[in-house]
């Protein structure tokens, strides 16, 4: 019982250093994020988190992975909504796109990515995530195809090609760039979806 409870603690202790990063990173941006500043936030020290995590690199990627669980639950419950497969669609954008310039989770994926192509694990887990986004994706897609609601198509292939032009608009939205903020990369990402998912 007592093995249980240190279990249990060492979980919590490891979600509220993964909150307190990503609530770092929202604040103040990624580069300014060290571990003693982190530790710092959590009134412990950094040889704590490092017991957790081993690294800066192993904690921002844990964080993600934390992050998108979040967002995993909350597509789950999307698909299983009783709405239209067309207002499902126009629901996975606003959940796909950053909330903002200082999005934390989009924060650590522009990070990240440029360091997957010499990371093999780091590029493991970013593909195991972006699978789930596709599949998801796929499947609101093919239920909205057998329902009548949007017309016949390659669905993999028009999912895959949607979440590409979303990953571009997103990270014009998290770097700041001229007239790219959330509200215009929805209204772009919704004609681009009527194009590449048009209705029946």
């Amino acid at each position: 019982m007592a093995g249980a409870a240190r279990r249990r603690d060492g979980q919590i202790a490891q979600e509220r250093m993964l909150e307190e990063a990503m609530a770092a990173i929202a604040e103040d941006g990624l580069a300014a994020l060290t571990m003693s500043k982190l530790a710092e936030r959590l009134g412990t020290s950094g040889g704590h988190i490092l017991y957790y995590y081993g690294s800066k690199d192993r904690l921002l990627l844990e964080a993600l992975r934390w992050s998108e669980e979040r967002l995993s639950e909350e597509r789950r419950e999307l698909l299983g909504r009783r709405v239209a497969a067309t207002r499902k669609l126009d629901l996975f954008l606003e959940l796909y796109l950053p909330l903002g310039p200082r999005d934390p989770r989009w924060t650590l994926w522009i990070e990240l990515w440029a360091r997957t192509a010499s990371n093999e694990p780091l590029k493991a887990a970013q593909e195991e995530i972006d699978e789930g986004w596709q599949r998801d994706l796929e499947a609101l897609l093919a239920k909205g195809v057998d329902q009548g609601r949007f017309a016949a198509m390659d669905v993999p292939a028009r999912a895959s090609g949607l979440l590409a032009l979303l990953d571009g608009l997103s990270t014009r939205v998290v770097l700041g760039q001229r007239g790219a903020d959330r509200s215009r990369a929805l209204e772009q990402a919704r004609s681009a979806a009527a194009l590449l998912v048009p209705r029946a």
